[in-house]
């Protein structure tokens, strides 16, 4: 800024020395006094009027008074944009050398400062360039605000309807002047953009049935002809691809199916429009977790007992969950002499349950369920196969399998992973249930409240008192009881699952047994296991995207090699990964910069895969990628301000002239002009008397002289 020297003005003051009431009242008598006078034609009423004024005003003490005062600079606010969307081709380096320049031109022009303030990248609600100038303002007096300058690609989200109250300041006398708003755009001229937008995309869907997600492809800044159409690609998580044809600027519906329980992405894509500034936006990923819709479960009981209302509780607390409950009083072999009618409200539906609808079934519970030929033999059958077909079937044994005839007597031996022994079948001592090393890294029971840090820990809840003992088991042994026999035990079946829980006394944890245990969660995980939750699966590997970075995580419920995953970006490029073991729960990890947009697609050697995709920081930000003038022309217009473009040379831009006007502002081609509004301080005052007091005593001796030589001559 360059120096100013100090000014100075002259002005004219009243300085009384008696209350002006006094004055005023001086006044009155002096014309009452001299009416009175004319109307008796007293001569030298008027001689005598002109003392009194005289003395009157003396009496205001009127002086003359030198001000010398120093103009104050004023200050331009500059904003520089370093926005998302500033990060297109060159345009924040172009805005930073432009700021620099502006500043050292501005510094040049006498009673101007900039003050440079900087607007940086912001993760929601996008660009706001007048949130950043009313805080910048804030501490500037709004006599010394001499306008704005933003610099910027145009793309702004809260642009003022009216101009703010920080450029339109009060006058002091009840009048408002807009201060400028100048506009320097980073490009030669208006752009154009492709841009594609979800309308709408339900997060959840059931599995099995379609969705309908509707999108609109817009051409921003373009004029597409009437009816233009371009071909929208998706592209679901397991790289199956289809295109649709849509019109552009036109809503459209496309349905997709769910194939599977669990978070499906859906990539959509759009052509690029020839000559737009960015494909960024082009582009999206949809995500719509597949549910099952109302789990169908059947539970049969048989003798009532603590269990069965455990089971009750946990499955009614589900409203996703449709429970069919029966239980089994007596066998049919048992006759005392109770008529049908009196030991069931319903007859059993044998027939509807175990041949027609049993498709229908996610999940069989057989709990202590005693067969005594209760379901035939072809029935059975039709559970294992159901079982094998993708269906979940969970046992919880007690003494009715030490009996012969037991259920494993019949087809169902076929599936059951493990079998009771037939002769010391009952273990009957206290225990606390305990992990194996595979139930340490299964997520049925990894994590359980009161789990052992470690194998060979002593678990944190209460003790059971009997289970039962097996000769043979397959499958996954995730706790066991005494003596180390197996006492949960998980298996595939087919298509399907089975577990099979060796105790019947889990309800001992729900009533504070020795301090009580994790049941409700167990046999929450069993059950959504075997309804193959996809968080619940043995062998899991997921990735997730988060601020550029990839985090992979596998699971698995055997110790081995760390694994190595196959990373496939967008682009088809291909990269492998080790993981690191994370904990002792089977957990590893690893994690690596991911900053293409698009699905990202994970696979092991094992067949697992997984698929992530980066989610929008700001999705209002990448909206509209132009540079354009089209959002700040109205309020730059309503300010007297101007828009320059700065063209496309980033090292040397082309800035316009900034001068300051007296009494305007405003601007023309290649001009930037801010008003001199006066800002200044006082430095210096001096006070001259206009009436010296000898000199009003002459002038009052010499009126009263006159008015008595008047009044002597009549």
């Amino acid at each position: 800024m360059m120096d100013m020297p100090d000014l100075s003005r002259h002005m004219m003051a009243f300085s009384p020395l008696i209350p002006m009431w006094a004055i005023y009242l001086l006044l009155a008598a002096a014309i009452v006094l001299t009416v009175s006078g004319l109307l008796r034609r007293v001569r030298g009423s008027l001689w005598r009027l002109l003392a009194l004024v005289a003395v009157i005003a003396w009496l205001c003490n009127p002086q003359r008074i030198t001000e010398t005062w120093r103009p104050l600079p004023e200050t331009a606010l500059v904003v520089v944009d370093q926005s998302a969307s500033m990060s297109e081709r060159n345009r924040a380096d172009m805005a930073r050398n432009a700021a620099e320049q502006a500043q050292a031109e501005m510094n040049r022009v006498p009673g101007l400062v900039p003050r440079i303030v900087t607007l940086r990248e912001t993760r929601h609600g996008g660009t706001r360039l007048f949130e950043t100038l009313q805080q910048a303002a804030a501490d500037i007096p709004p006599s010394r605000l001499a306008g704005a300058v933003l610099i910027t690609d145009g793309e702004d989200h809260d642009v003022p309807a009216s101009v703010p109250d920080m450029l339109n300041p009060d006058d002091g006398h009840g009048h408002r002047t807009a201060l400028p708003l100048h506009v320097l755009l980073t490009g030669r001229g208006e752009e154009t953009d492709r841009h594609l937008r979800v309308l709408q995309a339900p997060p959840f869907a059931i599995v099995g049935k379609d969705v309908t997600i509707r999108v609109e492809v817009d051409d921003q800044g373009a004029h597409p002809a009437p009816d233009a159409t371009t071909q929208l690609t998706l592209t679901l998580g397991d790289g199956a691809s289809f295109t649709r044809p849509v019109r552009i600027g036109q809503p459209q519906d496309i349905t997709l199916p769910v194939t599977h329980p669990g978070e499906m992405l859906v990539g959509l894509s759009a052509p690029e429009l020839p000559g737009e500034v960015s494909t960024r936006n082009n582009h999206d990923v949809i995500r719509i977790n597949g549910v099952r819709d109302r789990l169908r479960v059947l539970l049969v009981s048989g003798t009532p007992n603590q269990g069965e209302r455990v089971w009750r509780r946990l499955l009614k607390a589900d409203p996703s969950v449709d429970l069919v409950h029966f239980t089994i009083l007596r066998p049919p072999d048992r006759d005392d002499g109770t008529p049908l009618s009196d030991l069931a409200l319903i007859a059993f539906p044998v027939n509807e349950l175990f041949q027609q609808k049993i498709g229908q079934f996610d999940l069989i519970i057989l709990d202590g369920f005693e067969n005594r030929g209760i379901l035939p033999e072809s029935y059975l059958r039709n559970i294992v196969n159901h079982i094998r077909a993708g269906g979940g079937l969970l046992l919880i044994g007690g003494p009715e399998f030490l009996t012969p005839g037991s259920l494993q007597d019949t087809a169902l031996s076929n599936i059951l992973p493990a079998h009771v022994s037939t002769g010391d079948g009952m273990a009957v001592q206290r225990f606390r249930p305990d992990l194996t090393d595979t139930g340490q890294r299964h997520p049925v029971t990894s994590g359980l409240p009161g789990a052992p840090e470690h194998a060979g820990a002593t678990p944190g809840w209460g003790p059971w008192y009997r289970s039962l003992r097996t000769d043979a088991s397959r499958g996954e042994v995730l706790m066991t009881g005494p003596d180390r026999q197996p006492l949960l035990v998980l298996d595939h079946a087919g298509k399907g699952r089975v577990a099979f829980l060796l105790s019947d006394q889990a309800w001992l944890w729900s009533h504070g047994e020795g301090g009580g245990g994790p049941q409700s969660e167990l046999l929450r995980r069993i059950s959504h296991w075997l309804m193959k939750e996809p968080e619940l699966e043995e062998n899991q590997l997921e990735a997730t995207i988060t601020a550029g970075q990839m985090t992979i995580t596998r699971r698995a419920i055997t110790a081995g090699p760390p694994p190595v995953v196959h990373v496939i970006a967008p682009d088809g490029a291909i990269q492998s990964v080790t993981l690191e073991p994370a904990d002792n729960t089977g957990l590893s990890r690893a994690r690596l910069p991911a900053r293409q947009d698009g699905i990202w697609t994970v696979r092991d050697d094992e067949g697992h895969e997984a698929f992530a995709a980066p989610r929008a920081e700001d999705p209002v930000e990448s909206a509209d990628l132009r540079a354009t003038a089209s959002i700040l022309t109205p309020i730059v217009a309503a300010t007297g301000g101007g828009i320059h473009w700065l063209g496309d040379d980033p090292r040397h831009p082309s800035l316009p002239q900034f001068v300051m006007e007296n009494g305007r502002h405003g601007s023309s081609t290649g001009q930037f002009a801010f008003p001199a509004r006066g800002a200044h301080s006082v430095s210096g005052q001096q006070a001259r008397t206009l009436l010296p007091a000898w000199a009003v005593g002459v002038f009052v001796i010499l009126m009263l002289l006159v008015a008595w030589w008047r009044e002597s001559r009549a």
